[in-house]
């Protein structure tokens, strides 16, 4: 396994503030942070957000503000909201910044030098709201005769004279890397949809604009601002200083880098990027991964419909590790969901506070009452005992690979079959009937208990840090660095202070 390892969220759009899309893909791509650094794995994380474009100044200009001033704005929401959702991202980059500038500057060069960019005039279909391109083919005719992209955006009709990147040159060389790498996208639906496009023939890409000015000005031609998405895409190397130095101290990371990625930007990611890379003859990324999209109480999420989620008004509700689980166990990442509140009631109630917070209260509770708050010891416990508390030790391996295809949701019910079999285990054995009739056997329920317990509480941080930290200074574990290690250590006799409930139901 290598041990450097580069994983990333999209570079958010700031042309308007953050909605529970955006703190989906955040949460999802920090438990893989988490989990990596807990496996061992140097893991560098990086979110920011994109903030060029003609959407970002027809936006500003409807506000009466200058571009910059909504991006500044904007941009300071999506980082409140990566420390509201406590992601443990390495950086935040912002596409104004001048080491991004700069190296999406080195990337334009690269590409003219390689004789991949070349001046001509655009005619064609071209969507503000996705900053995307497209060919009629692609495109949903309306009863009007209007058209419509996939995601639902208008689309108008443009004409202008514009720099292209010759994307048709590596339809060969992209369906290649598909072949020879299947996991490079995943789900594996997507790829099929990526392979599809492909090979119903690439067109040179328009990668230039110069209808408005508000972004990254051509090399040599500052009457032309580059393409959003050439600007933005290359923000991932940029962040570890990449592209304009291969032997900077971060660079390294760039070789095993994967990037998790809303559907609707999948193209951009999986077809667009690997071309641009291959053209400037850097590495390329080692896996793309779509999610899908979450509707609302089974409607679609749209401004027009005022149905949109704030997830600061559903944290401050419902609690931060609560939206943290459901989001990630609700559905198989990778499709597509919806947002119910009965839906996430049920799972804090059932899930949390019932199978995970009444076994911490139970029986914790009882060490503190009836064995003077100290963990009973070990030394009586039997080989079924002992295969029971090997399980989530030896079962890593299979975790981390489901990881490593983004199985989050497997994982996560594998992790609550063993709260399943821990409350099933200390109701079998009601250790409030053994506590005066056979010492020995209530000790060694407790520990056993105990021992789960604090197992579960290492499992779940991934998922719910600030609920890990909780169960895990329970038994007064050291938390500034949370690994696998910790598995083994011993919660014999160890003095419990405090037993508070991790969580309170909702109604």
């Amino acid at each position: 396994m290598p041990n450097n390892y580069f994983i990333t969220t999209p570079i958010y759009y700031v042309n308007d503030i953050p909605h529970i899309g955006h703190a989906y893909t955040s949460i999802a791509t920090d438990f893989i942070a988490r989990f990596k650094r807990m496996s061992g794995v140097n893991t560098f994380f990086l979110t920011g957000t994109d903030e060029h474009g003609q959407k970002i100044q027809k936006a500003a200009t409807k506000s009466s503000i200058e571009p910059i001033a909504l991006c500044d704005n904007n941009s300071i929401k999506f980082r409140e909201l990566t420390n509201l959702l406590n992601l443990s991202n390495n950086d935040f980059i912002r596409t104004t910044e001048q080491r991004h500038i700069e190296g999406a500057k080195s990337l334009w060069s690269k590409l003219l030098n390689n004789n991949d960019i070349y001046l001509d005039n655009y005619k064609g279909w071209y969507s503000v709201s996705d900053e995307t391109f497209y060919n009629e083919k692609d495109l949903i005719k309306q009863s009007d005769g209007t058209f419509k992209t996939f995601t639902g955006g208008p689309v108008e009709w443009i004409e202008e004279e514009s720099y292209f990147f010759r994307l048709s040159k590596y339809s060969d060389q992209l369906l290649k890397l598909y072949n020879d790498n299947p996991n490079f996208i995943l789900p594996k639906s997507r790829r099929n949809e990526v392979i599809s496009f492909v090979k119903s023939g690439l067109k040179d890409l328009s990668v230039s604009r110069n209808t408005f000015d508000w972004g990254i000005k051509v090399p040599d031609d500052e009457k032309h601002v580059m393409y959003v998405w050439l600007d933005a895409l290359s923000s991932y190397p940029n962040s570890l200083g990449y592209i304009l130095d291969k032997d900077s101290d971060l660079s390294s990371y760039w070789s095993n880098a994967t990037h998790i990625v809303g559907k609707d930007i999948l193209r951009h990611h999986a077809v667009y990027w690997p071309a641009f890379l291959m053209s400037a003859n850097l590495e390329l990324p080692k896996k793309i991964f779509a999610h899908g999209w979450w509707t609302n109480e089974g409607n679609k999420i749209s401004k027009s419909l005022g149905n949109a989620i704030d997830p600061i008004e559903i944290i401050d509700k419902y609690g931060l590790d609560q939206i943290r689980y459901f989001l990630l166990r609700e559905i198989t990442f990778g499709s597509d969901g919806d947002f119910s509140l009965s839906a996430l009631k049920s799972r804090i109630n059932a899930d949390l506070s019932n199978d995970l917070g009444n076994l911490c209260q139970r029986s914790l509770t009882m060490i503190v009452k009836y064995c003077d708050s100290i963990v009973p010891g070990d030394e009586n416990i039997n080989a079924v005992d002992k295969k029971f508390l090997s399980k989530i030790s030896n079962d890593l391996d299979e975790l981390s690979i489901l990881i490593d295809n983004q199985e989050i949701n497997i994982y996560i019910r594998k992790i609550w079959d063993i709260i399943s079999d821990a409350n099933k285990y200390f109701n079998d054995y009601k250790p409030w009937e053994l506590k005066d009739s056979n010492r020995l056997a209530f000790n060694n329920v407790l520990y056993v208990t105990a021992d789960i317990i604090k197992q579960i509480g290492v499992m779940i941080y991934p998922i719910m840090p600030n609920t890990s930290e909780k169960i895990l200074d329970f038994f007064d574990i050291e938390i500034d660095h949370i690994s696998f290690e910790l598995l083994n250590t011993n919660v014999a006799k160890v003095k419990i202070d405090h037993i508070k409930p991790l969580f309170p139901r909702v109604e």
